[in-house]
């Protein structure tokens, strides 16, 4: 796997890489600002790329807008975006432009090594994952909506399991449950947000979408 890494403080910068170097990790190029790692990634080609949200010189969403412009120039790029607090904005453009090879991680979880490590392999298989203390915030907020509240306590955490981008049989062994069990609990989070039995794939962003929107709609 090929890494780079965009981050304006040089302290994490260093860190990230040299905790990706330690797991035997190719990082090619770090960047300490949007010109630079839209450089490194027309020299490198990289497989995945790390990006902080704020990065010079307005540190607003500058890492986002060179994150888009990277996947523009390469589209089977992965990357995995970082932000110090949850921006629930982001977390649903995130999904809205669709999940694949995707991820948004608090930079606190970079400190849970393992949990950190399983997110950045998953967004390079062509997964998708997100924080769940952010999923967690952001399902908190949405619960006044009428279809959310119909959800049971399990079925809402299969659906911020989803939000991570859990599949079925991690979801299950998340919750010490069977895997036709969280089937029987998706078919239903569906039925209960009112969509359609249309491709199966589709309705898990749809159901993950809901409540992101609906969070960003009361910020």
């Amino acid at each position: 796997m090929r890494i780079v890494i965009a981050e304006d403080d040089a302290l994490l910068r260093e860190g990230l890489a040299l905790l990706l170097r330690a797991e035997s990790l190719d990082v090619v190029a770090t960047a300490g600002d949007p010109a630079g790692f839209l450089e490194a990634i027309g020299v490198h080609q990289p497989d995945v790329a790390i990006v902080d949200v704020r990065m010079p010189p307005t540190h607003t969403d500058e890492g986002i807008v060179a994150a888009v412009e990277a996947r523009r120039r390469q589209p089977d790029l992965a990357v995995l975006v970082l932000s110090a607090y949850v921006e629930q904005a982001f977390a649903t453009e995130l999904l809205s432009h669709g999940s694949s090879r995707l991820g948004y991680l608090l930079k606190e979880r970079v400190g849970r090594v393992d949990e950190f490590l399983s997110a950045l392999h998953r967004v390079a298989d062509g997964g998708t994952a997100i924080d769940p203390d952010v999923v967690a915030q952001l399902l908190v907020r949405t619960r006044p909506d009428t279809r959310l509240e119909r959800l049971s306590p399990r079925e809402r955490d299969v659906l911020a399991l989803m939000a991570e981008g859990l599949g079925n049989t991690a979801i299950a062994e998340r919750l010490f449950v069977t895997d036709g069990a969280v089937h029987k609990h998706i078919r239903s989070i569906f039925a209960k947000l009112d969509l359609a039995p249309t491709d199966r794939a589709d309705r898990r962003v749809t159901a993950v979408l809901h409540f992101l929107e609906d969070a960003n709609r009361r910020v």
